[in-house]
């Protein structure tokens, strides 16, 4: 049996009530065996004020002042006092403690005390996150187990406030469970814990039923006191109410008794005591050897060193993160720029394919410089041209025939089209009013009116040399329906093939995109070749934009407002049928209005039988019908026949079509 063995310490006296030793007299010192308080499991508790640190302070003094170490684990800084008279190792986060640790100094702060024999207090009242505080005893609490478990030797930790690491009513974090570990397996590794705490009833019950010994100090709350009942009787729960300051109930497992006694007061400085009234005087305190501290400020500074470098680090990642902001920012802006610059070169090359009569200019760009795609307008027009007429079995256009000694075209800005304010004839000829003379420069037509030696030849119906020499015209009156209609028809029929296609697409198909109907026309799906052809469409008033990249077809309102509303209904419908002539040929016209007219006159029809002979449906009212729209349906009977062959029809065969013949 070695001294520790058989080693005590005098802690308190037997005091004299309810729930004393009855086979001591009041008075009788109480001494404490070493060995059980170093590796046994303990546990402090009573009211504030009620004298339960001043009993845990007592217990180290006295373990201290036999030469055994311990860890005082500081939740409040009021055991620095014990400096006074002993050498500790103060370790915390304020700058009164010997040293300022962190998890990383753990390691050295188990050595020291368990190799060193260097009793420390482990002050984590200076955190003022307690996740760092419960981080660095986290860290000791497993290496010292680790460590005892080698070396085997009676060592104490006192845990104050141990009701914040394990809760009764909460889970267990992993500090909490370290500590629970050591209550469990530490005594077989010489490795002690004693838990102190105000709230009983807040204390994990698994570790408190754990425990060797046990001091009740006073306690008021009915949960406490239920807690004295449960693990003692209920005569010390009613008793323990009325505890005087630094008198308790120790319940000890190895006496196996209950006994009242009065706890000697700390002899050290006691700086967790209440402030009074009088001045407070820090005592002198007893400086650690620096011998003892020299690893753990190595320490220290190797953290400094790698968190500066890592202050350093950041500083540079912030660096180069604000300079790859910048260059996005840059970057953006340069691709702002480039999509501002695309968006130029598209409107300067509209403007430079946009072609005009009567003058030399020729696109911007130089031939051979540039794509075949960006070839100038009158190349490419007349490819596609040529390419349509070909599909539609006519002869090309003679603007198109680099064969018919046309002078080139100069090209001029889409905005240079023709209003529709200007026609030929139309309004009193003031300011604003143009002639179809003074329109005829600025055309896209399929004729051009430059002949091959570069003399300008008048359109068809535009007046000749002849006329003007005479000053009689013979074009229609100006101001009447037909000066409206031919002023209509000229600007149409100064528009490119591929443009009048495009209007033609417009008026069967419905809304369309530009692409589309320049597709449908014989061109290409180039967008600025058909927006640039679409352009005209849209400033004249023949087609306006509807949705996103759809136009449609407007002609009949242009025609309405060219009449001032002067026109209506079948009236209106004729006038704009004139029109269209200028662009769909007389063989739709008429089949149109054949069968807007068969639909107004179906009610009117009479209805023949079947077994009339020679009668297959068709009676004389069709005939009109048929007079006007220039043909015979192939339904028509023997009567409508006999009389279309005899009054009503051509009689030049070449102009009859194929209905009359059959």
């Amino acid at each position: 049996m070695t001294e520790t063995d058989t080693e005590t310490i005098t802690v308190a006296d037997v005091s004299d009530g309810p729930g004393g030793d009855a086979d001591a007299d009041p008075g009788t010192p109480v001494s404490l065996p070493v060995v059980e308080l170093l590796t046994g499991r303990g546990f402090v508790t009573g009211k504030s004020g009620s004298g339960k640190s001043n009993t845990a302070s007592v217990l180290v003094e006295n373990l201290l002042a036999n030469n055994f170490p311990v860890l005082v684990v500081d939740t409040d800084g009021e055991y620095y006092g014990l400096k006074e008279e002993f050498e500790l190792l103060h370790a915390g986060a304020d700058d009164e403690c010997d040293i300022q640790v962190s998890p990383e100094h753990a390691e050295k702060i188990a050595s020291l005390a368990l190799e060193g024999n260097v009793p420390i207090i482990l002050d984590v009242s200076g955190y003022l996150d307690e996740d760092e505080g419960k981080e660095l005893l986290l860290a000791v609490a497993r290496n010292l187990f680790a460590k005892q478990k080698k070396l085997k030797k009676p060592f104490l930790m006192l845990v104050e406030e141990v009701h914040e690491y394990i809760p009764e009513g909460g889970g267990l974090d992993e500090t909490g469970k370290m500590l629970i570990k050591i209550g469990k397996r530490g005594r077989k590794h010489g490795l002690g814990i004693v838990g102190i705490s105000q709230r009983p009833a807040d204390v994990k019950k698994d570790f408190i039923t754990q425990c060797d010994w046990l001091v009740w100090h006073r306690l008021t709350w009915n949960n406490d006191t239920n807690v004295v009942s449960r693990i003692i009787d209920a005569e010390h729960a009613s008793a323990v109410e009325d505890l005087g300051d630094g008198e308790a109930f120790l319940m000890t497992d190895w006496s196996e008794s209950v006994r009242r006694v009065q706890f000697h007061r700390k002899r050290t400085f006691d700086a967790g005591a209440t402030p009074g009234l009088d001045d407070f005087e820090r005592p002198e305190l007893k400086s650690i050897s620096d011998d003892l501290v020299s690893d753990l400020r190595e320490i220290s500074d190797e953290q400094e060193r790698r968190e500066s470098e890592l202050a350093d680090l950041r500083q540079e990642v912030e660096k180069k993160e604000q300079r790859i902001r910048d260059l996005e920012s840059e970057l953006e802006e340069a691709r702002d720029l480039s999509r501002m610059a695309d968006r130029f070169a598209q409107a300067m090359l509209q403007k430079a394919e946009a072609p005009y009569r009567g003058g030399e200019g020729r696109n911007l760009a130089h031939t051979g410089t540039v794509a075949a795609d960006q070839a100038e307008l009158r190349e490419y027009e007349a490819g596609n041209d040529a390419e349509a007429d070909a599909e539609a079995g006519t002869a090309p256009d003679a603007e198109t025939d680099s064969e018919a000694g046309t002078a080139p075209r100069p090209d001029i800005e889409p905005n240079e089209w023709p209003t529709p304010g200007v026609m030929a004839g139309s309004g009193d000829g003031g300011e604003g009013a143009g002639s179809a003379s003074e329109q005829t420069d600025v055309t896209f037509g399929d004729a051009d009116p430059m002949a091959a030696d570069g003399t300008s030849e008048a359109p068809a119906d535009t007046n000749t040399d002849a006329e003007s020499e005479s000053g009689v015209s013979t074009g229609p009156e100006p101001g009447t329906r037909e000066a409206v209609v031919a002023g209509l028809r000229e600007e149409i029929e100064a528009l490119s093939g591929l443009s009048r296609r495009m209007l033609a697409h417009y008026r069967t198909e419905g809304p369309s995109a530009p692409v589309d109907a320049h597709v449908a026309a014989g061109g290409t799906p180039a967008e600025p070749m058909a927006y640039g052809r679409n352009r005209p469409l849209r400033t004249a008033g023949f087609v306006e934009h509807v949705e996103e990249d759809r136009y449609r077809y407007v002609l009949p309102e242009r025609v309405a407002d060219a009449f001032d509303g002067g026109l209506a209904g079948d009236a209106l419908d004729e006038a704009v049928r004139d029109v269209e002539r200028a662009f769909v040929d007389e063989e739709t016209l008429a089949a149109e209005a054949a069968d807007v007219r068969a639909d107004d006159e179906r009610d009117e029809v009479e209805v023949v039988h079947d077994d009339v002979a020679g009668d297959d449906g068709f009676v004389d009212e069709d005939a009109v019908l048929v007079e006007e729209s220039g043909g015979t349906p192939a339904s028509a009977d023997d009567a409508t026949r006999q009389q279309m062959a005899s009054g009503s029809g051509d009689d030049d065969p070449a102009s009859r079509t194929d209905a009359e013949i059959l």
